[in-house]
């Protein structure tokens, strides 16, 4: 045993690794998820989805197999029999929040954010009502909004603080609590001229843990809302009327279920996923029976219904509440596979759980907060909340997180999330569909998030760093089945790639990029290699296919003859050679106009058989686009172009960064000593593969400098043509994709050990964009000649 895993062990050893339970983690991960050590993968998402037990799905396979299950809308043998397990599952949902049968029942749905819609369709809501939710709340439950304010309520969000001082207010718990309300919300104008009747019914809604921050939230606030609204809405015109409190567990039931003996909770929206990984697509909502009986249902579908009339306005619903609200026939099969999966979850239980996943939450905040950069500055920030057992319980299984360099600038989640990737790390970044607890915790204003909106910033994108701020974050989340060495990898991976150390310039500093200003401003050019990047292929979808997408893109060879004007394609999964004619006049199939990283393009089609010929040769239905025209508007939209393509002086056929990319042999030779050198300490001598200069599609290929002299490079000649260089090429995981015996292979390599010593800002470069330069109106109108074999003349100064 190492030395910090025995001074983890010391401090934590009897909370982690289930010391008590009938398997240990050890044994856990080797009997039940073996492949994460056979693909070295280590897994840190469980709050987006936590992984199914190789075992479990075993023993679902093997009840699957050896049993029969039936629609159980049937009064068959194998349908009653299905009918049994269903009853016995929702059981063993309601025993694990610990809610009574007589007063609760447990609804199936598609999955949590299923049974949060239905809440918010089905609540009687009216013009007196209001929906109060806290900051920290998922999308799916900020949805529910929408149907308040449609029906005439109001809406608005809270934040749960505790009262510094009480104000002389003795007694118990609830004095020390405050709900801080934002701005009321209301869809119509018109505002109540007397206060909400008492008897209207308002809906509460917060989570049991934050997926954002892991905060989790006591339960006592929904005891707190129903029995002293008055107090700790302190004056609010929605302080009366008739309190129902919906909690989300789809994150904070995986270790910390809500006991609903104790608590007086209406609704929890549950995702079994997120429990035990299997299976997707089906969630539940466990629902008291009183506020079961204040829903309404205005749909009706096979099953809910005890009788209905086709030809006349006649429908008598179901009384069960189950049955009333689960529309169709439920997804028996996975209802059925639910028992293996709480098979595990029990046998752990969740309090050994929660304290496993706290001791290694807890080991991975400590160490983050230690790191320093060479100069003392911290390197990580952590979003948690600090506020009283009265607001929340111990945090949960999250750390949220953003990084900073030496000069405090920040590192961009996107980088976080690729390096990660790299390095075997499975990790998520963004706002985690939690767009309040994003805004509270990084400190974005309604001006912050609008500007970056406006921007180009939405959902998913790689848009991590606008005007010097994080618009998200980076998120590890632990499992029941994680273990320690997955939270040391993920410190070392966040120490030798993040964290400035002085052993380390040696290493890095071996880029020699300078700072060129690029204008906007200038004449319009179509510039690069004869037919160069003219063709496309879309799928019917009008999706844009490339090689990240469609690996098998990467077979597809070509050869085009000057002198008779057609291009030659071939592919292994094709007999016959394509010929394609270069006339610009022989497109019988017609032209449109495309837009596609800000330009917009003129293209034309091809005739079907050369359509089905892509199809076959990239296994997809797809059209061949050629670029006829096209206009960079980069004027409308300057930001927004030049972040996607460094030439905006250029109009380009359909490049994203520029017209040509240069690559040096000494570059690619270097990188080749590295990557065996890397095979020699693993022991893998021999192993590597070589990488060739075409691995990375340069259009040119230059040799006899130095390794990485092309960085210092301002502009080149080659003959009689003139270049420009804009930098430095940023790499991605296409540079991992390599195409033998027919088939398309994935690796870390080479992109791994190019992070390693060529990443700037957030970026793996390795060759240099270039730009042509014309000199004359007769070169404008005629082109120039590269001549393999001709010397280049870089100019450094």
């Amino acid at each position: 045993m190492d030395a910090d895993k025995a001074e983890f062990l010391k401090e934590f050893g009897s909370e982690y690794g289930y010391p008590n339970g009938p398997k240990s983690i050890d044994e856990i991960r080797a009997t039940e998820f073996n492949r994460l050590d056979q693909k070295g993968i280590v897994y840190l998402d469980h709050a987006g989805a936590t992984l199914y037990s190789e075992l479990q799905m075993e023993a679902i396979f093997k009840d699957f197999s050896s049993n029969i299950y039936a629609n159980p809308h049937s009064q068959s043998d194998s349908s009653s029999a299905t009918s049994d397990i269903i009853r016995e599952v929702r059981q063993q949902v309601l025993d694990y929040c610990n809610a009574s049968a007589k007063e609760y029942k447990c609804i199936f749905t598609s999955g949590a954010t299923a049974a949060l819609k239905l809440v918010g369709e089905a609540f009687p809501w009216s013009r007196e009502s209001c929906f109060m939710y806290t900051m920290e709340n998922h999308n799916s439950v900020l949805g529910i909004r929408e149907y308040a304010l449609s029906k005439g309520a109001a809406a608005f969000a809270v934040d749960v603080e505790d009262i510094v001082n009480g104000g002389g207010v003795s007694g118990g718990q609830e004095a020390r609590v405050k709900l801080s309300p934002h701005a009321i919300q209301r869809r119509n104008e018109e505002i109540l001229e007397e206060e909400p009747n008492r008897n209207a019914y308002n809906l509460f809604a917060f989570p049991s843990e934050c997926n954002f921050s892991g905060l989790r939230f006591s339960l006592d606030l929904a005891n707190l809302v129903k029995e002293n609204s008055e107090r700790i809405l302190e004056g609010s015109p929605f302080c009366k009327g008739r309190w129902i409190v919906l909690v989300d567990a789809a994150k904070g039931c995986s270790t910390c279920p809500p006991d609903l003996s104790k608590y007086a909770v209406d609704f929890v929206a549950i995702s079994f996923y997120k429990l035990f990984g299997y299976p997707t697509g089906l969630g539940a909502l466990v629902v008291q029976n009183d506020a079961a009986r204040l829903m309404t249902k205005t749909y009706f579908s096979g099953g809910t219904v005890a009788a209905s009339f086709a030809d006349i306005d006649f429908v008598r619903r179901r009384e069960g509440i189950e049955e009333l609200f689960e529309d169709g026939t439920i997804s028996f099969l996975s209802i059925a596979s639910i028992r293996h999966g709480f098979k595990i979850i029990n046998s752990l239980t969740p309090s050994m759980m929660s304290r496993h996943t706290a001791a290694l939450t807890i080991y991975v905040k400590k160490m983050l907060l230690g790191l320093r950069h060479e100069n003392e500055a911290n390197v990580c920030i952590i979003y948690e909340s600090h506020t009283s057992k009265l607001v929340c319980h111990e945090s949960g299984s999250i750390v949220s997180f953003n990084l900073k360099r030496p000069d405090g600038s920040w590192f961009g989640y996107s980088e976080v999330e690729k390096l990660a990737s790299l390095s075997g790390i499975q990790l998520r970044t963004g706002c985690f569909c939690n767009p309040g607890a994003c805004a509270k915790y990084l400190g974005l204003s309604h001006m912050d998030l609008l500007s970056n909106l406006e921007g180009g910033h939405v959902c998913w994108d790689d848009n991590d760093i606008i005007q010097g701020k994080p618009t998200g974050a980076a998120r590890v989340s632990f499992g029941y089945m994680s273990t320690f060495e997955d939270a040391k990898k993920f410190i070392d991976f966040i120490t030798s790639s993040f964290v400035s150390m002085p052993n380390k310039s040696e290493n890095r500093n071996t880029l020699r990029t300078k700072s060129i200003l690029l204008s906007d401003e200038g004449h319009e050019r179509n510039a690069g290699l004869q037919h160069d990047r003219e063709w496309l292929l879309k799928s019917v979808t009008g999706e844009i296919l490339t090689q990240k997408k469609v690996p098998d893109m990467c077979s597809i060879s070509t050869y085009i003859d000057l002198n008779k004007g057609i291009m030659f394609v071939e592919s292994p999964r094709c007999r016959a050679k394509l010929e394609i004619n270069l006339k610009t006049d022989s497109y019988p199939g017609g032209m449109e106009e495309i837009e596609l990283r800000a330009q917009r393009y003129e293209v034309q089609y091809y005739e079907n058989d050369v359509d089905l010929w892509f199809s076959h040769a990239v296994g997809l239905p797809c059209s061949l686009l050629r670029c006829s025209s096209s206009q960079n508007y980069s004027s409308l939209n300057k930001d927004r172009s030049r972040n996607l393509c460094r030439d905006v002086e250029c109009t380009l056929n359909f490049a994203n960064e520029a017209q040509f990319l240069l690559i040096s042999e000494e570059s690619v030779s270097d990188l080749n000593n590295r990557l065996s050198l890397i095979d020699a300490q693993k022991g893998t001598h021999g192993t590597s593969v070589q990488i060739n200069p075409m691995r990375f599609r340069p259009n040119l290929v230059v040799y006899g400098g130095e390794p990485y002299a092309e960085d210092g490079w301002l502009n080149i000649k080659i003959g009689n043509t003139n270049f420009m260089s804009l930098g430095g090429c940023n790499r991605c995981q296409m540079i991992n994709l390599v195409h033998q015996a027919g088939l398309v292979q994935r690796s870390n390599e080479p992109l791994a050990t190019l992070a390693s010593y060529r990443r700037v800002k957030g970026k793996i470069l390795f060759g240099i964009l270039l730009r042509y330069e014309i000199q004359d109106k007769l070169e404008m109108q005629t082109g120039s000649w590269l001549r393999v074999g001709e010397e280049i003349h870089p100019n450094s100064e």
